[in-house]
């Protein structure tokens, strides 16, 4: 079998994979739901336990990552890591790229969020249903997740150029995934869907970064030095 080939051969494997991941995680939306409001139970929005759910959600988000990222540039650009330099900025833009293309679908599926319920029924709307448009709409947005895309996106850059760092990284991104689905505000499937995209998106930017990466750089180098030609 050809190079070309087997890559091809890879990437089915991987995709039908993804598919049955993905699947999966819509099995079991209902029972994780019905766990997570059995779990909350009474005087959740005053609890503690609600409290750090909430701030893992809340920093894990795009701006939090951003500066999380920025400081990271920062620290190899202090110790003149060249590697780190392309890392951090790989997996900033990883993370962009992830959450604006999740959060621009997640606008337009219509998907309720498991609080909705049970104001509202469980399911599909589109996005427009009921004589207006769910786009916008807090209640009807939750298909895939933002918040995962952005975190999976950052850290799976990080597992794809450095694995072992990456594991940890990954591992701190699960959590805000996991603090989104225990605030009631995704279904398993949501961050699943958005952790599949996101490192698909990771894998491609880190492997551009690694072929293209020093020629950018170079690019910007001298189209930003103050030296004349």
């Amino acid at each position: 079998m050809s190079v070309s080939g087997k890559n091809i051969a890879v990437a089915v494997l991987l995709a039908l994979l993804a598919a049955t991941i993905l699947a999966t995680a819509f099995h079991y939306d209902e029972p994780v739901r019905e766990s997570v409001l059995a779990m909350q139970g009474k005087g959740w929005k005053k609890s503690e336990t609600r409290a750090r759910y909430g701030a893992l959600s809340r920093y894990g988000d795009w701006p939090g990552i951003m500066v999380l990222g920025a400081a990271g540039w920062l620290a190899a650009w202090a110790l003149r890591s060249r590697d780190w330099k392309r890392i951090t900025l790989a997996a900033m833009t990883a993370s962009t790229l992830s959450g604006a293309l999740v959060n621009t679908v997640r606008l337009t599926t219509g998907h309720t969020r498991p609080y909705a319920s049970p104001e509202i029924a469980q399911g599909w709307y589109g996005p427009y249903h009921d004589g207006k448009f769910t786009i916008g709409d807090p209640k009807y947005n939750s298909f895939p997740s933002g918040h995962t895309a952005t975190a999976v996106g950052f850290a799976g850059v990080i597992l794809f150029a450095r694995p072992l760092l990456g594991v940890f990284a990954m591992v701190g991104a699960l959590g805000i995934a996991w603090s989104r689905i225990a605030l009631g505000a995704h279904h398993p499937s949501d961050v699943t869907a958005g952790a599949l995209v996101s490192l698909v998106i990771a894998w491609l930017v880190w492997r551009a970064a690694e072929k293209y990466g020093d020629r950018i750089a170079a690019a910007f180098a001298k189209r930003f030095s103050r030296k004349k030609p």
